[in-house]
């Protein structure tokens, strides 16, 4: 890429809650040039503005640069893929249809960023958290192979209620973390949702989100996993428990979490491990990475979602209130922002990755 090119990009599931999302991170993005918005039949053909209509989300406004672009429908996969170099792909429909969409962009030569669950087990599919495992994409050769293709492929980012204490554990892993519990307070934008459309969840709190806690005890272990005859085989250990449970909170996802460890380290072993974790983000200096992935407030207090879940720019995971416990090793809080880090922001980064590794060229 020459300093005066950008990389084309569309937007699958632009009119939705993270597609538009992925439209305010774009807007002035070094690299990448939205010249694509895709979004259900029903959508198709209209301007961008009037396919949204009052549906728009974020707190900032529709950027005046999308407002009039006509609305592509996702299934023209020939049309779309077309006017793209690669997308992001963030659509509201069955396992099954995302399956068949996402391989049918990839078959034809785009590469597919997903932010979609449906591909995450897929065992050549790398899902990535990037400060902590960029070499998955390694298996995005083998993905090829199997799919037929040149440029063609899907990456996809992994679930946002674990990208609070995966990022925490993951320094920790020296130490040999054995059993760990997870307690999920989310957002109730991980659910699509501002309070003016669910006022039942102001003064409530709801113990129960759909497949979350499957995703949660088991995503973190492909994370942890290894390639291995391309396919990237999930971590035996440690074994996870979690409860995820939804709080009247617009942003922000909060993990209580309790860990022990082979290996007992010391209340300054973590924190130093902490201190000093960075990834490839941050050595690549990609342009959404947060300079610190990790901080940690000694406040009690601290974190909070109202005051650090817009830490470097929504991208940083803030921690505290580490301490032993009486029945596991430490406990402590963690939290990131689920819409930012979770979601698009995440996606975005794994984009950025897969840009500076040269798999979009």
């Amino acid at each position: 890429m020459s300093e005066k090119t950008k990389y084309r990009v569309g937007v699958i599931g632009a009119t939705g809650m993270v597609g538009q999302r992925f439209l305010t991170l774009l807007e002035n993005h070094p690299w990448f040039e939205v010249t694509a918005l895709a979004a259900s039949a029903r959508s198709a053909g209209k301007g961008y503005r009037e396919a949204v209509g009052d549906r728009w989300k974020m707190t900032a406004p529709l950027p005046e640069k999308y407002k009039e672009m006509v609305v592509y429908d996702a299934a023209d996969v020939e049309a779309v893929a077309a006017a793209v170099d690669f997308v992001f792909c963030a659509v509201d429909m069955k396992k099954d249809e995302i399956l068949a969409l996402e391989e049918a962009y990839a078959k034809a030569e785009v590469p597919v960023v997903s932010n979609n669950s449906a591909n995450r087990w897929t065992p050549d599919v790398p899902m990535v958290i990037p400060e902590i495992n960029a070499s998955h994409l390694a298996v995005i050769a083998k993905q090829r192979e199997r799919l037929g293709t040149k440029r063609g492929f899907i990456a996809v980012k992994p679930n946002c209620s674990i990208q609070s204490y995966v990022p925490a554990l993951t320094p920790l892993l020296p130490f040999r973390p054995k059993t760990v519990l997870a307690t999920t307070y989310q957002a109730i934008s991980g659910a699509g949702k501002t309070f003016r459309e669910w006022p039942e969840m102001v003064d409530n709190v709801i113990p129960y989100i759909g497949g979350e806690e499957e995703k949660s005890e088991q995503e973190p272990l492909k994370i942890w996993g290894q390639v291995e005859n391309g396919a990237i085989v999930k971590a035996k250990s440690p074994v996870i428990t979690t409860q995820c449970i939804r709080v009247p909170v617009s942003d922000g996802h909060t993990a209580a979490v309790f860990v022990s460890f082979e290996s007992k380290p010391s209340r300054e072993e973590i924190l130093d491990a902490w201190a000093n974790f960075e990834g490839e983000p941050q050595r690549l200096g990609l342009p959404s990475a947060p300079a610190r992935f990790l901080t940690y407030f000694e406040e009690d207090n601290r974190p909070q979602a109202r005051l650090d879940r817009d830490l470097y720019g929504g991208m940083g995971v803030s921690l505290g209130r580490l301490r032993e416990d009486s029945l596991f090793d430490y406990k402590f809080i963690v939290l990131s922002h689920n819409t930012l880090r979770g979601d698009a922001g995440g996606a975005l980064l794994i984009a950025e990755l897969l840009c500076k590794k040269g798999y979009f060229d």
